[in-house]
């Protein structure tokens, strides 16, 4: 009867504790979404200032950023101003909300930013439905996740995009994989290497689709957006806003730029590298694209760590050991709302330190994978002369 009620109360538990986790997290999600000293959605506000410029004086004058200043101001007059720096694709990305009121874009906006980056979430698990809601919530719910929809980032669709490739990649869909990697155009700096690596792992159909793909876009921005425009684009981002290299490895590490090139050319070698090794696992080459953008890039906010989530998930599903798990669960909490509501998160000039660590355990799996490789190479080398020897013919 003890026994009975025991598994009972076991039972229970295990169905409750999901539950609580789950209202425990939206629970300070809201606490930590309202409580953001960053105006609302000021990224999107910049987006869809650019999107109007286009509409009205034409996509060549898009980087003329007093234009942009000017429609910031009428969209939403309390509102700081600041140049809009991205691609052309981000404005045109807007452009189906640039009639509408500021406030009601950016809600629309959020939403479907969010819901994209969520389903990708879901649909790209492995495991039962339970698992994939609870797993969408923590995901979701790390304050860099938190931070891009609050600004109204269009790094949750790069993020969304990636995390699909990778279910298309397990399934072989290989085409239509470069297809969706397309969006990596949105903001480039953050995933760039994520192509190169699956060319380095092999996986020329998914790079020759998304190089042929992105040439049309890139064709596309030149036609409409004009080369002077895109000239002074280039030249608007030599002098990037402050800011944008507290997260680099200039600001981690205390180094000079002759050092950090040096640094940042040996992270090339070593994400390439590993890739090559880790050409098996997919997802896992999509990590390191991802972990060695983000480490390479001059130019990062605290927004684009959201592909740092999006890099567990898969390192969640890809490695389903206590040793991968354990660190990604302390890695999670770090970057969770309740440690980010209680003041003690981490600055933002040591998240590349975590990157690093990560970039190292990866460099280190590859490396396991291919002596394990060449161990099973020379072992069925042995096994099919000891097979020819054994043979009435042999010699």
């Amino acid at each position: 009867m003890r026994a009975r009620i025991s598994g009972r109360l076991t039972s229970s538990a295990r169905r409750l504790w999901p539950s609580l986790v789950f209202v425990a997290v939206l629970a300070a999600i809201a606490v930590d979404f309202w409580n953001r000293p960053q105006p609302i959605g000021i990224d999107f506000h910049t987006y869809l200032a650019a999107a109007r410029v286009g509409l009205v004086q034409g996509w060549s004058h898009i980087y003329d950023q007093g234009l942009v200043t000017a429609q910031q101001i009428s969209l939403a007059p309390n509102q700081p101003a600041q140049p809009f720096l991205s691609p052309p694709p981000v404005a045109w990305a807007a452009v189906p909300l640039a009639g509408l009121p500021f406030e009601w874009a950016y809600v629309i906006w959020a939403i479907l930013t969010m819901c994209a980056f969520g389903a990708a979430v879901v649909w790209s698990a492995t495991n039962g439905l339970s698992g994939r809601a609870l797993a969408t919530v923590l995901v979701v719910g790390t304050v860099w996740v938190l931070q891009a929809d609050y600004l109204g980032q269009v790094v949750l669709l790069v993020a969304a995009a990636l995390l699909v490739a990778w279910r298309l990649l397990r399934e072989e869909h290989e085409v239509a994989a470069g297809l969706v990697l397309v969006l990596v155009v949105l903001k480039p700096n953050t995933a760039f290497l994520v192509p190169a690596c699956l060319l380095a792992s092999a996986r020329l159909r998914t790079f020759v689709t998304w190089l042929l793909a992105s040439a049309a876009v890139a064709a596309l921005a030149i036609a409409t957006t004009g080369i002077p425009a895109l000239v002074a684009y280039a030249g608007q981002l030599q002098h990037p806003p402050l800011g944008t290299n507290a997260l680099t490895l200039e600001a981690a590490l205390g180094l000079g730029w002759p050092v950090a090139l040096a640094l940042r050319l040996a992270i090339l070698g070593l994400v390439l590298g590993a890739a090559w090794r880790l050409r098996a696992v997919p997802g896992l080459v999509i990590v390191l694209g991802l972990i060695g953008s983000l480490l390479i890039t001059p130019y990062i906010h605290l927004a684009d760590l959201c592909l740092l989530a999006a890099a567990g998930w898969i390192a969640w599903q890809e490695r389903a050991y206590l040793s991968w798990r354990l660190p990604l669960a302390t890695s999670w909490f770090l970057a969770s709302p309740f440690v980010d509501i209680s003041g003690l998160a981490p600055r933002q000039n040591r998240w590349p330190l975590l990157e690093i660590g990560w970039l190292i355990a990866l460099g280190v799996a590859g490396w396991r994978a291919s002596r394990h490789s060449a161990a099973g190479t020379k072992s069925a080398h042995w096994e099919e002369l000891n097979e020819r020897a054994d043979h009435p013919g042999f010699m």
